[in-house]
């Protein structure tokens, strides 16, 4: 890529954001691949939650392993299917993955106090706190060791 003049900033049209998401990650990711040769590639991972009639995805959890972290960045059960254990066994699915990647410790973060709670229950421990995110709420960070 050659940069003749000065570049120009601009903000996105949301159609068209999704291109330029993939061009940042793409750009970060072998950017953080020569800074860290050492280290293995990053491996996405998602987990489905399936509509037993249709076999379309209602929710499930979008994950990263990298550096020896499992990273959860998105988790989400439908309303109607809360309560029966699901967000516990897709964490523990993401966990035995991440063991078998290699990975040591995992982390996450929530803005919801009773998510933070199960995690609380099921292992992970606070690291950190965004205060006033939402305002009048905050956005937990937790961590816990494979």
């Amino acid at each position: 890529m050659s940069l003749p003049q000065e570049p120009l900033l601009s903000f996105e049209n949301p159609d068209e954001s999704a291109k330029l998401h993939e061009t940042i990650q793409q750009g970060l990711r072998a950017f953080n691949r020569a800074l860290f040769p050492a280290h293995r590639n990053g491996q996405d991972m998602t987990i489905a939650i399936r509509d037993a009639a249709t076999g379309d995805a209602v929710g499930g959890l979008l994950g990263r392993t990298s550096g020896g972290w499992l990273g959860i960045e998105l988790l989400f059960v439908p309303e109607s299917l809360r309560g029966g254990g699901l967000a516990s066994r897709l964490i523990g699915m993401a966990e035995e993955e991440a063991r078998r990647r290699g990975c040591h410790s995992a982390w996450l973060d929530s803005l919801n106090a009773k998510a933070v709670a199960l995690y609380e229950k099921l292992g992970y421990s606070r690291f950190g706190e965004l205060q006033d995110y939402p305002l009048g709420n905050s956005r937990v960070f937790l961590q816990k060791k494979l």
